[in-house]
């Protein structure tokens, strides 16, 4: 459970979509709490979907579990280097546009963020059936629990980094430069890292 909150708090810190919204939240007068609570209701959907379709589908084929775990680290390396040669995310929220009048629109957007997130949905697939024990708990039990630290950690984080950005982007846009950079190569460690768990048996 600690290696699985390490791998996810790393991807919440990963910038994107979420960061995306979660800066131009950060940047608008208003409260950054509807924002957030909707981000993270969207995963809520996502991590059910997960861990009930994902669960059955590894529980009764097994192989899945290291084609999903391929798939996710070739996503993850791709997400890397795009990330180590994207603009900052600040770029695109620097526009200042509205999100929403009311708090309600406000929630909504963030669901959608998070709800239809590419990142978001590919990630929970190939980082929740590796940490599921063949032991102890149902794999769709395990993978809801899994998740619920996930979204601990994305809740956390996003609602910082609206904070940040309502602190220190408005005078300090490049800082987000150097969150991205890193981010990237965080990123490509842990896609090389799930790579390699599943290549190097083949060669013993």
């Amino acid at each position: 459970m600690l290696q699985f909150w390490t791998v996810a708090l790393l991807l919440a810190l990963t910038p994107g979509a979420d960061w995306a919204y979660a800066i131009a939240a950060g940047l608008q007068p208003r409260s950054v709490v509807p924002s957030i609570l909707g981000m993270v209701s969207g995963y809520v959907v996502v991590v059910v979907v997960v861990a009930i379709g994902v669960g059955a589908l590894v529980t009764e084929y097994p192989a899945a579990l290291t084609v999903l775990t391929l798939a996710g680290a070739g996503y993850l390396l791709y997400l890397g280097c795009s990330t180590l040669f994207a603009r900052s995310v600040a770029a695109a929220s620097a526009s200042g546009r509205p999100l929403g009048s009311s708090a309600w629109s406000r929630f909504l957007r963030g669901a959608g963020v998070s709800g239809i997130n590419p990142k978001g949905v590919l990630l929970l697939l190939a980082l929740l059936p590796q940490f599921v024990s063949p032991h102890g708990w149902p794999a769709p039990v395990q993978m809801g629990v899994l998740g619920s630290l996930h979204l601990l950690d994305c809740a956390v984080v996003y609602l910082l980094v609206a904070l940040a950005a309502r602190r220190i982007l408005r005078s300090r846009p490049t800082a987000s430069v150097v969150v991205t950079k890193v981010s990237g190569a965080l990123m490509l460690l842990i896609g090389a890292g799930l790579l390699a768990e599943q290549v190097v048996p083949l060669f013993r």
